[in-house]
């Protein structure tokens, strides 16, 4: 498997020489772009990043925690998981640090575990891939994405509880 990215490159260099294809007017022409595309979108990210900071460093999202459990407890979600939930859709890493800790304090086992596993993989970074493909091609109004995303998010989160509970336990 170590050996799959220099046989990829060396097929694709050999593939460009047969072809007559000027390699490495190609490479920076493609470096040149994907510099573009950085520019179009890094403001987009780092104002993303900010506000998940903010939403951290203030408190709210445990505030919002503490406000949706009683809720996520009707429904039958395991009330570790519930700041996962929230945090999904806004940041990748942040969920994955809190994927690790249900791992740690529950197991990755326990009904919790195995409901953040499912979520881990069946979600949406979806703040992130809005701010990223829309703001790569300068889209300013996302009409109903926003809606239809989160409601996607938020029936992964239905289904992993029931997944785990039909399949799993």
């Amino acid at each position: 498997m170590e050996l799959f990215m220099p046989v990829f490159i060396a097929v694709v260099l050999v593939f460009g020489l047969v072809k007559r294809v000027p390699l490495f007017d190609a490479f920076i022409c493609g470096a040149t772009d994907g510099m573009k595309t950085l520019a179009k979108i890094a403001p987009t990210l780092v104002g993303l990043i900010v506000a998940v900071d903010m939403l951290k460093a203030s408190g709210a999202m445990e505030m919002l925690c503490n406000v949706v459990t009683p809720l996520a407890d009707t429904l039958g979600f395991p009330k570790e998981i519930v700041p996962m939930i929230l945090l999904r859709p806004i940041s990748g890493g942040g969920s994955t640090a809190l994927l690790t800790g249900i791992y740690k304090d529950y197991g990755p086992d326990s009904f919790a575990g195995q409901v953040a596993s499912v979520l881990a993989g069946s979600t949406e970074t979806t703040f992130y891939a809005i701010a990223v493909y829309y703001g790569s091609v300068k889209v300013k109004k996302i009409r109903h994405t926003l809606i239809a995303a989160l409601s996607a998010d938020f029936t992964a989160a239905v289904m992993a509880v029931l997944t785990v509970k039909l399949m799993l336990n």
